[in-house]
């Protein structure tokens, strides 16, 4: 039992430290390149809004941290050693368990990010991820400390049921932190480059559309890593019905900078009515 739980805790850690690691290199590389490239000018105080951002980041890290301290990877490592789940109880090349773990997880993030819209009371929570009134690298760590909690027992029960491997999950919470990061990005890059890239994972193009105000658009490209369930669910949505540039980003009911850019504002709007 302590060599599990040794070995569990030296898992988590591992974790922790390359999820760090890669999230402020992303940060920095995201930043630099929204100063060289911006899409869009922004419209409000962008260092009011990456400090209540980042802070939520925080606040949510600490509140995981408290709550489930050991962590997505921790929770793989445990079920492997229980023998839980479809992939411990058949015998595949560890290269491939890898590989369609990676991909059915993220599967799961797609649906649950569809249910977040279309479950009102969870919409309550996501919204707050919406009414920011400018979209940028910080936008993608912006969620609701509930919302996270729940996102995080959502995807341990998928690892249980999949009977995922710990590198696996290490993998895809790495490539999951790293790509939203980057599909939030105010950035530019030229339209072959981002029809390309978006063939495989989503892009800022891509996504920003999710972020309009116009409900249609607002409910498609629901992904955040691979591109492909939109296509093959239905929600794709190619580019904003007014173009990028003219595009509104937000919640067309919310527009209050207490709400879209003031961290007690966040934390209290899926309490508020509108």
């Amino acid at each position: 039992m302590d060599n599990q739980s040794n070995m569990i805790d030296i898992w988590t850690q591992t974790e922790i430290f390359l999820r760090l690691t890669s999230f402020f290199g992303v940060l920095l590389l995201m930043a630099v390149w929204e100063v060289i490239a911006p899409l869009r000018q922004l419209t409000i105080s962008k260092p009011k809004r990456w400090f209540s951002n980042l802070l939520i980041l925080v606040l949510n890290g600490a509140i995981i941290r408290v709550l489930f301290p050991t962590a997505a990877v921790g929770m793989a490592l445990y079920a492997q050693q229980q023998h839980w789940g479809l992939l411990n109880l058949v015998s595949l090349p560890p290269l491939f368990s890898i590989l369609i773990s990676v991909v059915l997880l993220d599967l799961v993030i797609y649906g649950q990010h569809v249910m977040f819209h279309a479950v009102p009371v969870l919409w309550r929570l996501h919204r707050m991820h919406h009414v920011d009134l400018d979209f940028d690298v910080t936008t993608g760590v912006r969620f609701h400390p509930i919302e996270i909690v729940l996102s995080l027992l959502i995807k341990f029960v998928a690892i249980i049921f999949l009977g995922a491997p710990a590198v696996a999950v290490l993998i895809f919470q790495i490539a999951l932190n790293g790509i939203t990061m980057f599909n939030h990005g105010n950035v530019r890059m030229p339209a072959f480059l981002d029809k390309i890239i978006r063939f495989i994972i989503v892009t800022p193009y891509m996504h920003r559309v999710h972020h309009s105000e116009i409900p249609n658009e607002t409910n498609s490209n629901f992904g955040f890593n691979l591109s492909i369930w939109d296509r093959l669910f239905g929600t794709y949505r190619q580019q904003p019905k007014l173009g990028y540039q003219k595009m509104t980003v937000g919640i067309k009911e919310i527009h209050e900078p207490r709400y879209c850019a003031g961290l007690w504002g966040m934390l209290k709007l899926p309490f508020i009515r509108f």
